[in-house]
């Protein structure tokens, strides 16, 4: 193995971004991180295995190293829509990091008409069952006048089933969920259910 064109003694030595690194003359380049947003189906869990289910994983088969991924803020089994996936963990600490408190937009269909009361509720916070501390003030807007089951939910959170969780303890439960947006990154318009692509560089850039 050859650094710069010199043969290298030590296996070890720390190579630095302008290092050139050639093995039988052939170059090698360094395997750089990789960022994808993938339009999650109902059906698929959020896991890399899974015995009862397929995963999300198995969406980005046609990927090098697939496998490596990790999957950056879960989605539940029946929940669509952004579902991010990285193998770089930094990355990945910054954006699910409870302390970055990092928003998600969720579009929410619900069984009942939210009633003033419920909406004044999310947006002061509300305390789960098995939790001791009331959830982060919520954002709430509807997406149709006419219809008070259709919302946009905005949490800073990402407790187990938190969405969902959210609404049964004001009385309600949760028909559809769909994940728009994570921080700065929303789900691109174009991608169809099961369909992924890499993200750009300012998206990647967007979780600081």
């Amino acid at each position: 193995m050859c650094v710069n064109g010199v043969t290298a003694s030590n296996a070890s030595m720390a190579l630095g971004s302008t290092d050139s690194v050639t093995l039988d003359g052939q170059l090698i380049e360094p395997q750089r991180p990789r960022y994808f947003m993938l339009h999650k189906p109902a059906g698929y869990v959020s896991a890399t295995v899974d015995t009862a289910h397929p995963t999300a994983l198995e969406l980005l088969r046609g990927e090098p190293r697939f496998l490596d991924l990790q999957i950056a803020g879960r989605l539940d089994r029946d929940t669509t829509g952004l579902l991010l996936l990285t193998d770089d963990g930094d990355w990945n600490h910054r954006l699910t990091s409870p302390t970055r408190q990092c928003e998600k937009v969720y579009r929410v269909q619900l069984r009942d008409p939210l009633s003033p009361q419920a909406m004044a509720q999310l947006e002061a916070g509300v305390l789960l069952r098995g939790e001791q501390r009331p959830t982060r003030p919520a954002r709430v807007a509807l997406t149709d006048k006419t219809d008070w089951r259709q919302l946009l939910l905005t949490i800073h959170e990402g407790k187990y089933h938190q969405v969902k969780r959210m609404f049964a303890a004001t009385g309600n439960l949760v028909l559809g969920l769909h994940r728009e947006r994570i921080g700065g990154i929303a789900l691109d318009p174009g991608l169809a259910p099961g369909e992924y692509r890499p993200l750009t560089a300012t998206e990647v850039r967007s979780i600081a």
